[in-house]
């Protein structure tokens, strides 16, 4: 069957008149004809039957449009179904983020105030590579860039955050190895920050006796604030501490810092929105990285 019968025998099965199915369709009434008697030969059942001077759909017939039918309609409505996901999915942004989550998705607020009709879809999974916007860390960045992608590189230091007491007051710097006694407060195993100064530690010669791990920078800035240990800070990803009662020490041996890497790709039919978002977000984090501390 093809695709010019179908949508023939749904029009002469509408009207059940030939000549004006003809009409509609802009074709030979002859021709038409012939085509119908195609189709019935091809099925091996009879799909009109003659009533007086006119043409009805025999029970097959009926059966056969009532299936076709919507069928034959769904499928010439699906080019515009496709045109309408490609423009949804052009206004949609797919962003994972794997390192500075709190900068970024400050950043994503900020955004959403400049352009309420892009829909930004935030994850964070290491394992996929389905993204338009990664930010992401160096150690961590898996994939080659291609010739498509945009990529922004920016370093942080990582500083070390102790409370303010007088072990720690006037000082400016620190080497890891005078704080191996100390208990850590540090983020989840499953981040990448704490995965990056865990190696810190490993070359610092020490094994860091974690004491209480969270996922919130602010809940790690209050423990430190009473006294309760010390952990890692990044630089301008995490923001200001807000508080005296916390100090930043930079750390001397090793000297530890990160490079975040945001990429942007060109995978899109309309790559435009991708592009503004990428741009904003680096500008974003450069202005970050320039006001911190």
């Amino acid at each position: 069957m093809e695709l010019t019968q179908l949508r023939y025998f749904v029009e002469v099965a509408r009207l059940e008149h030939v000549t004006k199915a003809a009409r509609v369709l802009n074709v030979a009434q002859p021709a038409l004809t012939q085509a119908m008697h195609r189709l019935e030969d091809e099925i091996g059942v009879p799909l009109f039957v003659t009533k007086g001077r006119n043409i009805v759909l025999s029970p097959y017939g009926k059966y056969f449009f009532e299936k076709l039918e919507p069928t034959l309609r769904n499928l010439y409505e699906l080019p515009e179904h496709l045109r309408q996901m490609a423009k949804t999915e052009n206004r949609t942004l797919h962003l994972n983020v794997l390192a500075a989550s709190s900068l970024a998705t400050d950043a994503v607020i900020e955004y959403q105030k400049i352009d309420e009709s892009m829909r930004i879809e935030l994850k964070q999974n290491a394992q996929s590579d389905l993204y338009d916007v990664c930010v992401t860390t160096r150690l961590f960045y898996q994939l080659p860039p291609t010739e498509h992608d945009m990529m922004f590189v920016c370093t942080e230091k990582i500083y070390l955050a102790v409370p303010n007491i007088p072990r720690f007051r006037g000082m400016k710097s620190i080497a890891l190895h005078d704080v191996r006694d100390l208990g850590f407060i540090a983020l989840l195993g499953s981040r990448q920050l704490r995965q990056i100064c865990d190696k810190y530690c490993m070359n610092a010669g020490i094994v860091p006796r974690i004491i209480f791990e969270s996922d919130s920078p602010t809940a790690v800035r209050n423990m430190i604030a009473a006294n309760m240990g010390i952990g890692f800070w990044p630089e301008f990803s995490w923001g200001k501490l807000g508080t005296e009662k916390v100090l930043l020490l930079e750390i001397a041996d090793p000297v530890c810092s990160r490079d975040i890497l945001i990429t942007g790709r060109k995978n899109k039919q309309d790559n435009g929105a991708v592009e503004r978002f990428y741009h904003f977000l680096t500008d974003y984090f450069r202005a970050a990285s320039e006001h911190c501390l």
